[in-house]
């Protein structure tokens, strides 16, 4: 099994976050955080294209087949964006929230398999640990009033995932304090989460968990960030296998290319010397030897 990474767009993104394989376009999309952007490349011909927005764009969830319409968790609330032809990222919010703390932006989201958006908040000043994160889910395009907290008394959600069948949920909370991942029980009729438990205390492997997917197995891959490393895991939480890549911070990782069988890395680019990692914002791809899942329409 080949599992060498592969640079496939020097992006020197800030904050590689959410990518997103779109099938009918054979692309994949991900966002950059601070630089408030939109990214997509195509594998037909490896080009490249930037949309910028308003707001930070911290993760997103594909409303149609074709890349034209995306729900997006960004600073003050959940927006539907669509990228446009001036390079410009058109946003009509869909529902506020209301942050328990200042300074604070959507941070890692996805949707469930049955279509409902879950993203969780942070403080953007990762290193005070302050514990004002939260988790909401977004149900439809009609929302009265602020969006309600489903958990809380995280510092940096993470690592959301969902199983094969729907009905395990993850998460996981970055922050060196805590570096652990949590299953759920998830209810899919209600798009409820109970029977938190601890799935992986990753103070144990090195990195700290940050984005996630979930292959046909029903397994987890999590970025270990810091360690340049992404960690599979079986759905009993034991450590089946990880593969490099040459930066230290892979953020996210997700399945894609025709078969679903390819893995994409975004990553960061912190600021700093470099010259240890000069490919550090890159987007990688690996062959992992097993399909991902198709990400749902955000319903």
């Amino acid at each position: 099994m080949a599992n060498h990474a592969e640079l496939i767009v020097d992006a020197q993104n800030a904050t590689g976050e959410s990518p997103v394989w779109v099938a009918h376009e054979q692309a994949l999309y991900w966002v950059d955080i601070p630089n408030r952007q939109l990214l997509r490349w195509r594998s037909a011909d490896a080009k490249v294209t930037r949309w910028t927005g308003d707001q930070m764009v911290a993760c997103v969830a594909p409303r149609d087949d074709a890349g034209n319409s995306w729900v997006a968790a960004m600073e003050d609330g959940i927006f539907d964006i669509a990228p446009q032809d001036d390079g410009t990222l058109s946003s009509t919010r869909l529902a506020d929230v209301r942050h328990s703390h200042d300074n604070m932006r959507f941070n890692d989201g996805r949707c469930d398999r049955q279509g409902r958006f879950w993203a969780g908040t942070m403080v953007m000043d990762m290193a005070a640990g302050i514990p004002a994160g939260a988790l909401y889910r977004l149900d439809g395009d009609t929302n009265s009033g602020p969006l309600s907290v489903r958990l809380d008394d995280l510092i940096v959600p993470n690592g959301l995932g969902f199983s094969p069948d729907g009905r395990t949920m993850y998460l996981s909370d970055s922050h060196p304090s805590v570096q652990c991942i949590w299953a759920f029980d998830y209810d899919i009729d209600s798009g409820t989460p109970h029977n938190r438990r601890l799935f992986v205390d990753m103070n144990q492997h090195p990195g700290r968990p940050d984005g996630a997917a979930v292959d046909v197995d029903g397994c987890y891959w999590i970025c270990g960030n810091d360690a340049g490393l992404i960690h599979r895991f079986t759905p009993d939480g034991r450590l089946d296998r990880s593969l490099e890549v040459p930066v230290k911070k892979p953020a996210m990782c997700a399945f894609g290319g025709p078969g679903l069988d390819t893995l994409f890395v975004t990553s960061i680019r912190p600021g700093g010397d470099l010259s240890d990692q000069p490919l550090a914002g890159g987007v990688f791809v690996l062959q992992p030897g097993v399909a991902g899942l198709e990400e749902p329409f955000f319903r």
